[in-house]
Formats: C-alpha cells, structure tokens, sequence
C-alpha cells in the first residue's frame, strides 16, 4: 500500500481519534503521518502529549472531539466504556450529529454494538460502523491491521481511505453488529492458537530441540501463522515486555464468544475450554485444577457441545 505522505487534501475529513491505549496511540500516529488533521481525547489526559506533538489536536472531551470532526475513530476496552465515551458527561450523544460517523475499533458484544448504535441515532442523527481490528500492536504500528465492518456500505466506503491510513484491509461483513462477529470468529482462532503455541513450544523445549527454530522449521507448512512466527520467540526467550496485548482482553472476547454462542445454538466447548487454561496460567495448571474440581468446569461445556466430557480428556 503507498502511504499518503503529504498535507491533508482539500475536501478531506476532518477526523478525531479517541482512546489512546496500545492500540490507539499508533493507530493515531499513522493518520497523523498520513497528513491528516486529527483531534485527539482520551480518559488518562496524559497520553495525548505524544501526539500532541505531532500536530494532534488535544481535546478537553469526547464531546469536543466529535463538534471539529465528521468521522470520529474509537479504541476502548469494554462496552462499559465505550457506553461511558457515548452516553456519559461531555460524551458524543451531547453533540449535534447529522452527517458524523464513529467508527468504533473497540471489540464488543454485537447486542450492545447494535443498541448503542441505535440509541446514538435515535438521540443526534450520528451514523456508527463497528469495526474491531486484528493483528495486534505490531499491525497497529506497521499498518497491517485486518478491520472487519458491520454496517451502512456507503458510510464503510467513505471512511475507506482513512481506515486504509491504518490497516492493510477493510472487509464488509454486514450490517451493524457483523463487524463483531467476525471478530469473535478471529478470536475463536486465534486464542486457542496461542493455547497451542505455548504447548508445543515447551514440548520442544523439554524434548530437548531448540524451540527458538520452530518458526523456521515451520515456515511455509500447514502449521505456519502470523502468531507462530510473532509468538513463539517471545516465548522462548521469555519476552514479555513491551506487553503485544492483554490477558484480559482475549478472557473478556472469550466470554462473548460463549454468550454469542448460547443464544446462536453453537458449540463451542474448545473455546471454554481455552479460555479456562488462559485464566488458570497455563494446560498443566489448568489440568490440576480440572481433576481438584472433579471436571465441572468442563463438564459445563457439555450442554452446548452435545459431547459427554469423561475422565481422561
């Protein structure tokens, strides 16, 4: 992809960023280096002093940030918070919206996806696209991400070529709320890989051949993956800092995952499964804690497998 390098074009958006965590404060920069004009907000007022720094605009509130821009980029944690940056005090529901679209890169619940949206319409006339992100802060920085997109087409294709100052995709999948299924898909892959990752890593380990080659060795195979040759060094060389991504943030995808589930009449017993090794810290903790419970946490998945959990799994 060839980066827009210059100044901002006439008849270009004017965009807001908010939510400067991992993911956002280099997703911000690249629209930044991308010409850009960009206001900037977020709940810590101190992450804003970088970009600051790059020509950013920082705003005294969400509400600010939504009156200078007309297409309005979100990154935050849960659906808690991006209630709060919607609804809440000084939030983007207090300003006049026609014409104003947020794109919300935050993973979340598609239900609440869908009635935030639908209250925010319904309050000032702002239009929403839920577009969560995968490929982590590496993607973020490098501008490799993969954003999946739920709803109106013309509004997707107008935030297009900004989205692509930040990502190396933009695929819609639907209507509001698709975008956070597929990435409840993406994480249905990809937390049960890095489950799989550590347990084959440490199996090279103890076998006694350098785990640290598994990427070369690998490369090109079936078992070949992004997170096999991002992961896996880290692993072996006990890399943790800077953090790629949160425990917390895969648990909570998890969590969805199996609620989605629930309500969709969909297996997905490996998911729980996954979820409660991350949780516990890792196969053979979670293996010990399994016999102590005498199977219950697995037992639970049952109902939506349709499989009979026995002892030796």
């Amino acid at each position: 992809m060839t980066e827009p390098t210059g100044p901002q074009e006439q008849g270009a958006e004017r965009l807001g960023y908010l939510g400067l965590g991992l993911m956002g404060v280099p997703m911000a920069r690249r629209l930044l280096q991308a010409g850009f004009q960009l206001s900037i907000w977020n709940r810590s007022a101190g992450k804003t002093a970088a970009l600051a720094e790059l020509g950013a605009r920082s705003a005294t509130s969400a509400s600010d940030v939504a009156a200078s821009a007309s297409i309005i980029f979100m990154c935050v944690t849960d659906a808690a918070a991006v209630e709060d940056i919607v609804f809440g005090q000084a939030g983007l529901a207090k300003t006049p919206g026609p014409g104003k679209l947020v794109v919300d890169f935050s993973s979340i619940n598609p239900d609440a996806t869908r009635t935030i949206a639908a209250r925010l319409k319904s309050i000032n006339g702002m239009g929403w696209i839920d577009a969560p992100v995968s490929g982590g802060t590496k993607g973020a920085e490098e501008g490799t991400l993969a954003v999946m997109a739920g709803g109106d087409a013309a509004d997707i294709e107008r935030v297009r070529p900004y989205v692509l100052a930040m990502a190396r995709r933009l695929t819609h999948m639907g209507p509001t709320g698709a975008g956070q299924i597929t990435k409840l898909c993406n994480q249905v892959i990809a937390g049960c890989a890095m489950i799989v990752l550590a347990e084959a890593t440490r199996l090279a380990a103890n076998a006694g051949i350098d785990a640290g080659r598994l990427p070369e060795a690998l490369a090109g195979g079936f078992a070949d993956s992004i997170p096999l040759q991002l992961f896996v060094p880290r692993m072996v060389q006990g890399i943790h800092s800077p953090p790629l991504g949160h425990i917390a943030t895969i648990l909570k995808d998890l969590d969805t995952v199996v609620e989605v589930a629930r309500k969709t009449s969909t297996a997905v017993a490996h998911d729980i499964a996954c979820r409660a090794i991350v949780q516990t810290g890792g196969i053979s903790a979670w293996r010990r804690r399994r016999r102590a419970r005498g199977l219950q946490a697995v037992r639970s998945a049952a109902p939506l497998s349709g499989h009979r959990f026995r002892g030796r799994h």
